[in-house]
């Protein structure tokens, strides 16, 4: 793997270009954070992150993963004030569209290769999930993520994060591990419901049992929504079916 370029003498790390100081954040903030940062770099950019010396070493891979880069190994760096950044790398994938004081927290499988490429979750012509949330009025923008965080109230995650061309190309590990990453996400940021947009991979990672509907189990204060999946290959389920479920969803929401 190639090392990072080396940081500009003379320059206090603090400010560097190339540095992240989340320090000051409290984790709640982070996920919006590295989303920012995501939309500025291309895949294989790095930079160096600092974050809150409270953190531990669990989450800030959590939220990591979750913005959409992963951590990689890098020479120490002896510049001052370097200690305590970690080195990440833009990855082929999305983040988290995801803060505090959610309405929703929808939850995808995993990105498609074209989702990742164009920085949108379902953007692919023929999935269904667009046409349905906005015809549910869940969501009101067609294919912007950063409105339906900010003017909706519906922030976007995925079980895993790991693109392909396929969600079958996943392991039940990956399902396994990424739900719960998802749960510890939601026991930090609290929204109202987490809607699972997929029910095979909910049956993988988490019951096997399971059924569309509200699950029979929370999240801590968050309410388990589990709905088909929207992809057009799904076409025993209509648009009309997956909008039923996003006013179901609107609703437990409001109720909450």
């Amino acid at each position: 793997m190639r090392a990072p370029p080396p940081l500009r003498k003379g320059i206090v790390i603090a400010f560097d270009p190339r540095v992240l100081d989340l320090g000051h954040h409290a984790a709640i903030g982070v996920p919006r954070a590295l989303a920012d940062a995501y939309d500025t770099h291309q895949v294989g950019d790095r930079l160096l992150v600092r974050f809150a010396a409270t953190m531990g070493a669990e989450q800030q891979r959590d939220l990591i993963e979750g913005g959409g880069f992963v951590g990689i190994d890098a020479p120490k760096i002896n510049t001052p004030g370097s200690a305590g950044h970690v080195w990440i790398e833009r990855a082929r994938t999305l983040p988290d569209r995801a803060g505090p004081q959610l309405r929703v927290l929808l939850c995808g499988l995993n990105p498609s290769l074209y989702a990742a490429d164009v920085g949108v979750g379902f953007a692919r012509p023929g999935n269904r999930f667009w046409p349905a949330a906005l015809a549910s009025g869940l969501l009101t923008v067609d294919r912007d993520p950063r409105h339906a965080l900010d003017a909706d109230g519906i922030g976007m995650t995925d079980l895993v994060k790991r693109a392909t061309a396929r969600a079958d190309e996943l392991s039940r590990n990956e399902y396994v591990t990424g739900a719960a990453r998802v749960a510890r996400l939601c026991h930090l940021l609290e929204p109202r419901v987490l809607c699972v947009v997929g029910l095979t991979g909910w049956r993988i990672g988490v019951d096997k049992h399971a059924a569309t509907g509200q699950q029979p189990e929370s999240i801590g204060r968050t309410l388990v929504y589990v709905m088909p999946n929207p992809s057009g290959l799904n076409a025993h389920v209509t648009v009309d079916d997956l909008t039923e479920h996003f006013r179901i969803v609107g609703a437990l929401a409001d109720e909450a």
